[in-house]
């Protein structure tokens, strides 16, 4: 059972002086995660973000009291090793541990081992005595295993299993599963020294249909929006962790970053992964926000010292429903709301109205019912305008609501024409009854406006902006591929789906996207307010599926 109770977590490894990586970034870490942090010293570095000028170790007797000191008097929920030096502390660790949990049918809270075996400078941080040891005791006792790619290769040479050398996603996973027969029950198996491109890793999945994929980074279903307001995320290199365990692989996609401020990577990910177990959550949900908790951490942290700086630690203690834009990801909250409700906005972009459209194959009096109330709608929707205009506190918010409503008026003239081609008079138009969808969905875009603020008006309205620009989209996809379905040459609807896909209607787009983020940054909003825009948003994608079901069956 998950708990959001503060879980006391221990680390077991070195330290760093100049507070970047070691039992410093753990205890940042802890604290980040609201986790309460313990520690037990193995050692002590001189070092900086330059490199590692020297080490001390701290002797096996003392090394055992700070343990039993922990132990005896607080209840650790899970814990983590770092930098553990030589064989003699490796040992001392060990059979505290063992001695202190595995008895009188007691199990040892989730260990996290994170191997470090040499420093990014290259100054050796594990004795090559400790190696073996290190192997053949604390892996079996080891919940989780966390090597970075050189880690992983010295540790299969020592005991003669292939490969040798990791240089792709299927090495990467012969590699954890053989990593798996020395005793650890998952093995998190890091990627940040091997690059990979997403058209690989398609590829490869599409080799292993088995392997899960979690790219909560990237880019998932019905976002095209997203991608063509962004530089295209897909053109960077992919870093792949892959874990593994006896149920199969799991690879985690996140864009590659470039920055220096990595120093203590590997620390702060298994310390970040051992908060998560604390809690109870699984490995795989685990890993999911702790490789984010880290790679946030990397892309937010802000240059220190002379070389490979630290990360931002402290990224996540400001209470934020929506992460800051970043380079990775500019449009976080239009991200938020398509995920929370991938559902109904699936079945929205890929009605079988829009699917008929495509085809050509949509029944005339279908599609002018559906013109008609379009018609009729947009006068709500210009009203709902009026009223943010009446909202906004700014001339910039006023001039933006302004240009919107002159863009509907507009849209409203195109629509008369349109019409005019189908036999359609603006007579036929005016005097067309409303829908029971038409009159239902422009009510309650009005009554946003009325009993809402302008954040919460502008939300309602969003829906619509962005949904017939996804399905413009979307559609303009589906006409490029092989063997397409969809018909564009002879097509009625031809100049539908291209009005929507038009350069004219997605920078309309953009600048729709860009307005709902800057009120999110300029005002970051409570949960409670957040699900209320959510709540909004939702509701404005069901009736707007609603307006395509009212389309087909001409209510």
């Amino acid at each position: 059972m998950v708990t959001n109770v503060q879980p006391a977590v221990l680390t077991i490894a070195g330290t760093d002086s100049s507070g970047g990586a070691g039992i410093q970034a753990d205890l940042k870490t802890f604290t980040a995660h609201n986790c309460y942090g313990t520690s037990v010293v193995v050692a002590m570095t001189a070092q900086n973000t330059t490199g590692v000028q020297a080490v001390h170790s701290v002797p096996p007797e003392f090394i055992e009291q700070q343990l039993r000191s922990v132990l005896d008097d607080i209840d650790i929920k899970a814990m983590k090793t770092g930098m553990l030096f030589d064989a003699k502390s490796i040992r001392t660790v060990v059979g505290m541990l063992r001695s202190f949990y595995l008895k009188d049918g007691m199990s040892l809270p989730p260990l996290v081992c994170d191997p470090v075996c040499v420093s990014t400078s290259g100054h050796t941080l594990l004795q090559s005595d400790a190696l073996d040891v290190l192997i053949s005791e604390l892996l079996p006792l080891t919940f989780l295993l966390t090597p970075n790619k050189s880690e992983a290769e010295l540790i299969l040479s020592s005991r003669n299993l292939e490969p040798s050398s990791i240089t792709d996603l299927e090495g990467m996973l012969v590699a954890a599963e053989k990593l798996l027969t020395l005793g650890p029950k998952n093995i998190l198996l890091k990627g940040g020294h091997l690059t990979v491109t997403y058209q690989q890793v398609l590829e490869f999945k599409k080799a292993r249909p088995d392997v899960r994929l979690v790219s909560s980074s990237l880019y998932g279903e019905n976002m095209e929006i997203l991608q063509v307001s962004e530089e295209n995320l897909l053109s960077h290199g992919i870093v792949v962790d892959a874990l593994q365990n006896a149920e199969g692989a799991t690879l985690y996609l996140r864009p590659r970053i470039d920055s220096t401020s990595t120093h203590g990577t590997g620390c702060t990910l298994a310390a970040a992964l051992t908060c998560e177990l604390s809690r109870g959550r699984s490995v795989y949900e685990a890993t999911a926000r702790a490789t984010e908790y880290t790679h946030q951490g990397i892309e937010t942290a802000v240059p220190i010292g002379k070389g490979f700086g630290p990360l931002n630690h402290m990224h996540s203690l400001t209470v934020r429903c929506i992460p800051k834009p970043t380079a990775s990801n500019p449009h976080p909250l239009i991200r938020l709301l398509l995920q929370s409700t991938a559902s109904i906005w699936k079945e929205y972009v890929e009605h079988e109205f829009v699917k008929q459209l495509g085809k050509g194959t949509l029944l005339k009096e279908c599609f002018l019912h559906f013109v008609k109330q379009d018609y009729l709608y947009l006068r709500y929707y210009a009203r709902a305008y009026g009223l943010l205009v009446a909202k906004s506190t700014s001339f910039a918010a006023i001039k933006s609501a302004t240009d919107t409503i002159i863009n509907i008026v507009n849209e409203v003239a195109t629509h008369k024409s349109f019409c005019a081609k189908w036999g359609i008079s603006e007579e036929e138009l005016l005097a067309t009854p409303e829908s029971p969808s038409t009159t239902a969905y422009g009510a309650y875009i009005i009554d946003c406006g009325i009993q809402g603020d302008a954040a919460k008006l502008t939300m309602a309205a969003a829906a619509c902006l962005l949904g017939y620009g996804e399905v413009g989209l979307w559609l303009q996809k589906e006409s490029q591929k092989p063997g397409t379905w969809v018909v564009i040459e002879g097509n009625p609807y031809a100049p539908w789906i291209e009005d929507y896909s038009g350069e004219h209607y997605q920078n309309a787009v953009k600048v729709g996207i860009a307005t709902i983020e800057t009120i999110a940054a300029r005002d970051p909003p409570s949960p409670a307010r957040f699900e209320e825009w959510r709540s909004v948003w939702e509701r404005c994608t069901m009736l707007e599926k609603g307006f395509w079901d009212m389309a087909l069956n001409l209510l």
